[in-house]
C-alpha cells in the first residue's frame, strides 16, 4: 500500500548577518545548529547575532530537511525528486519542474539592511537562468524607532542614484516607512529597499537568492566590514519611479487608517488596459483594481471575473477551497495576489475545513502569533477513522501537500495568527502575438481553407464545425 504524503516541518538554518540580532532565538524560541568543515554539529549561542532564519527553502545550497514522520531526515529537493506533482499540484510542476517554488524565511533586522534590489523572473532567467525575487514582508514585531526604507520618495535617474551610492547621500532620496505590527509591504522587482531599528519580519518570496547590494552604509567601504557590492551590474534592474503607496498595506494598529485592500500597484480601469490618467500607471481593471484615471466607472466593481463578497473574501480563493464561506470571510484577508504567489492572513478564531484539491497547489502556512493543530482524516491498521493531528506554533512552518485531499485547520490559542500561501502559476500572454489575427498570411492560397470558411457561415448558431459552444454553453437536447 502506497503511503500518504503528509504535512511538513522543517529543520530551520540560521544565516548571520552584520545587520541581525537575537530575537529569533528569544522572541521565537528557535535553536540553531551549524556545521564545521567536518561536519560536527554544534548549537549556536542563543544571543548569537542571526539575521535571517531559512524555514523552507529548495536551494541547492540551503535544503531545508524534514523534522518529523517517515520522512524525516529528507531535504525537500529530494522529496521534490521523488514525488514530484504529489508535492506541489500537477499544474505547478509542469510550471516549475522540480525546484520548489517559494522560499519561507524569517528575518531580525536590528541594525542596518543594506540598501538592494531585486530582479523580475524575465531578467533572471536570461541572465542567471534562475528565478526573479517578488516577496512580501509581514511585519511581526517593531520598534518605535523602526524604519523600512521602500522606493524612492521622487522621481529619480541612474546617475544621480549611482552618484548618492557612491558618496554616501543615498538615504536623503529613499522613500520611508515607519512600520508597525500586521503591516504588510509587497516587495515587487526593481524596487530598492533597506530596513534598519528592531524587526522582526515574516517573508514569502519566490525561489530564489537574487540579491544585488547597491549600498551597505558605508561598511563597504572598510575593509573589515566590506561585502561585495553589485551597484554596477543590477543599475538597470531599479525602478527609479516615486514608490507605489498601494504596495504598502498598513496593519490593525493604524487604527481608522489601516488598509482593508490587498497590496497591489496603483491603476487605471480602462476597459482596454491602456491607461489614459497620464499618471504612468499599469492598468490592471482586469483584476479589480481600484480606479485612478478619473473616469466615470461604477465605485468598487471588480472585473476580474472571480467571485467577491461583501467582507473581501476572494471567492476563487477562499470560497473554493474552505467550507464555510462565511466563516472564511471573518477569518481571511488577501494580503498579495500575484503571478507568482498568493498570500493569505488568516485569523483563525474558528475551525476551517480546508480542499486542498480546490486549491490545485500544496499550501504554506507560515504561524505568526499563537497556535494550531492541523488535523488530517485517516484510517488506522484495522480501518477504523481517525484523525492525525500536526501542530505548528509561532515562528514555525508547515507544507501541506497538495495530494492531501482535505484537512481541518484548528485554532489552540484564541489569538492565532497564520499566513497561507499557495502559487497558481499563470501562463502570460506574448505582447507580441495579436490573438486576435487570422493564422493566414493574406494573398495566400491555403488547401481546404475556402471548405472550412463555408461551414463556419452556413454554422448560424456560432458553434464550431464540431458542435461545441463557446465558454461552455449550448442549447439544451
Amino acid at each position: 500500500m502506497e503511503k500518504k504524503l503528509y504535512p511538513f516541518k522543517f529543520i530551520p538554518v540560521a544565516s548571520r548577518r552584520p545587520w541581525g540580532g537575537d530575537a529569533l532565538a528569544k522572541k521565537l524560541g528557535k535553536r540553531f545548529v551549524e556545521c564545521d568543515d567536518e561536519g560536527n554539529e554544534t548549537e549556536i549561542a542563543p544571543d548569537a547575532v542571526i539575521g535571517e532564519s531559512w524555514e523552507l527553502a529548495d536551494m541547492g545550497f540551503v535544503d531545508s530537511v524534514i523534522s518529523e514522520g517517515w520522512l524525516a531526515g529528507n531535504t525537500i529537493g529530494e522529496i521534490m525528486e521523488t514525488y514530484l506533482e504529489r508535492v506541489t499540484g500537477e499544474d505547478v510542476y509542469n510550471y516549475y519542474g522540480r525546484q520548489f517554488p517559494l522560499l519561507v524565511k524569517f528575518l531580525d533586522i536590528n541594525g542596518k539592511l543594506s540598501v538592494q534590489v531585486h530582479p523580475d523572473d524575465e531578467i533572471a532567467a536570461q541572465r542567471y537562468d534562475a528565478l526573479g525575487k517578488a516577496e512580501i514582508w509581514y511585519v511581526m514585531d517593531a520598534k518605535p524607532d523602526a524604519k523600512i526604507y521602500m522606493g524612492f520618495n521622487r522621481e529619480m535617474t541612474a546617475q544621480e542614484f549611482y552618484d548618492r551610492c557612491k558618496n554616501g547621500t543615498v538615504e536623503q532620496v529613499l522613500n520611508v516607512i515607519s512600520p508597525k505590527k500586521g503591516d504588510v509591504i509587497f516587495i515587487t522587482p526593481g524596487t530598492v529597499h533597506a530596513a534598519e531599528g528592531g524587526l522582526l519580519i515574516a517573508e514569502v518570496q519566490e525561489s530564489s537568492d537574487m540579491t544585488f547590494r547597491l549600498y551597505d552604509w558605508g561598511r563597504e567601504f572598510e575593509p573589515s566590514s566590506a561585502r561585495q557590492m553589485h551597484l554596477e551590474e543590477a543599475i538597470d534592474l531599479i525602478d527609479y519611479r516615486p514608490f507605489d503607496e498601494g504596495l504598502y498595506r498598513k496593519g490593525a494598529l493604524w487604527g481608522d487608517e489601516a488598509s482593508h485592500e490587498p497590496c497591489a500597484a496603483h491603476s487605471c480601469s480602462c476597459d482596454n488596459h491602456e491607461c489614459s490618467c497620464g499618471e504612468g500607471h499599469d492598468c490592471s481593471c482586469g483584476d479589480g483594481h481600484e480606479c485612478h484615471c478619473g473616469e466615470d466607472h461604477d465605485d468598487g466593481e471588480c472585473h476580474c471575473g472571480c467571485c467577491h463578497d461583501a467582507e473581501g473574501s476572494h471567492g476563487a480563493h477562499h470560497g473554493a477551497g474552505h467550507i464555510h464561506d462565511a466563516a472564511a470571510a471573518r477569518i481571511a484577508e488577501t494580503l498579495v495576489e500575484c503571478p507568482q504567489f498568493c498570500v493569505t492572513r488568516l485569523a483563525l478564531s474558528d475551525p476551517l475545513h480546508i480542499y486542498t484539491e480546490k486549491f490545485g497547489s500544496f499550501i504554506v502556512y507560515v504561524c505568526i502569533e499563537g497556535a494550531a493543530s492541523i488535523q488530517v482524516p485517516s484510517v488506522d491498521e484495522n480501518g477504523a477513522a481517525r484523525m492525525d493531528n500536526y501542530e505548528i506554533k509561532a515562528g514555525e512552518t508547515v507544507l501541506v501537500p497538495a495530494e492531501m485531499p482535505d484537512f481541518f485547520l484548528v485554532p489552540r490559542d484564541r489569538s492565532t495568527v497564520l499566513l497561507e500561501a499557495v502559487t497558481r502559476p499563470v501562463d502570460e500572454v506574448d505582447a507580441y502575438i495579436d490573438p486576435e489575427t487570422e493564422a493566414f498570411l493574406e494573398d495566400e492560397y491555403y488547401e481546404g481553407l475556402e471548405d472550412e470558411q463555408e461551414e463556419e457561415t452556413e454554422n448560424e448558431s456560432g458553434a464550431s464545425p464540431l458542435g461545441f459552444f463557446g465558454a461552455g454553453r449550448g442549447p439544451l437536447s
